[in-house]
């Protein structure tokens, strides 16, 4: 069980201008007292094709944490327009919220932003230098993409499990070894039904679906994500107990720049 539960994330002055400063208000909760503070980051990515670009806008640690509800205001600076590739500073990047305790990230909640002029005759007829001052910057709130991670907290008992739990009954169960193999042949042999008159395989449904933007990616990676509708509206984060054992475990949001203590909401 997680010891940390996000509960929302507000996005403040959103779409507002490209080189404003980044404000977002989280609220989590905290089921018991920690010993050390949570860590809170929010990073820019700059570019999708290469992580050498990525900016990190903000650490703020947060504590000390008492139990229950708590909310702070997290604020960043924007990226460093210097370190951006021009190429890559219109349309769509990703931003991303992570939060830490004692080094262990335990959630991360990524924003696909989007950056365009103020005009439509500017964004038609783009000028060849980008002009900041007129860039708008619309984080897309709708549907955050939210992945937690199991973590150690202050006690052992809320360490991950670092093996299965045993299944002596498994042992007793019956051999399926003999039906297993003769699943596996049916199903290579449908496949091999499935290809085309020159052995070419027959062309899958999809493809567009499964090619996705790089930066995209660094939402998801470490873990399995899901997506969350309405959470920067400062609604609460509701979930079913299921849902919240996913593949790696599941927590809260982030932010950050220097030592914040929260307040109880």
């Amino acid at each position: 069980m997680s010891v940390v539960s996000l509960l929302g994330v507000n996005i403040v002055k959103n779409p507002t201008k490209f080189l404003d400063k980044f404000q977002l208000e989280i609220t989590f909760e905290c089921l018991e007292a920690l010993s050390k503070d949570l860590e809170w980051k929010l990073t820019y990515v700059g570019s999708a094709n290469s992580s050498d670009y990525d900016q990190e806008l903000g650490d703020l640690l947060v504590g000390p944490i008492p139990v229950g509800v708590n909310k702070f205001l997290f604020e960043a600076d924007a990226p460093n327009v210097s370190k951006l590739p021009a190429s890559e500073i219109m349309g769509v990047t990703v931003v991303l919220l992570t939060g830490a305790y004692d080094g262990r990230e335990f959630v991360r909640v990524g924003y696909y932003v989007n950056n365009e002029y103020d005009t439509p005759e500017m964004n038609d007829e783009p000028p060849s230098k980008p002009v900041f001052e007129r860039i708008v910057r619309n984080m897309l709130t709708e549907k955050p993409r939210v992945t937690r991670f199991s973590i150690k907290w202050d006690s052992e008992d809320s360490a991950p499990s670092e093996f299965p739990p045993d299944q002596p009954e498994a042992d007793l169960a019956e051999d399926d070894g003999e039906q297993w193999g003769a699943e596996e042949l049916a199903h290579e042999e449908a496949l091999l039904d499935e290809e085309g008159p020159d052995g070419d395989d027959v062309e899958m449904g999809g493809a567009e679906e499964a090619m996705a933007v790089d930066a995209a990616e660094k939402i998801d990676e470490g873990a399995e994500s899901e997506d969350l509708e309405a959470e920067s509206s400062g609604e609460s984060d509701e979930e079913d107990d299921g849902d919240e054992d996913a593949e790696m475990g599941e927590d809260d949001v982030e932010m950050g720049e220097a030592s914040h203590k929260p307040t109880t909401a």
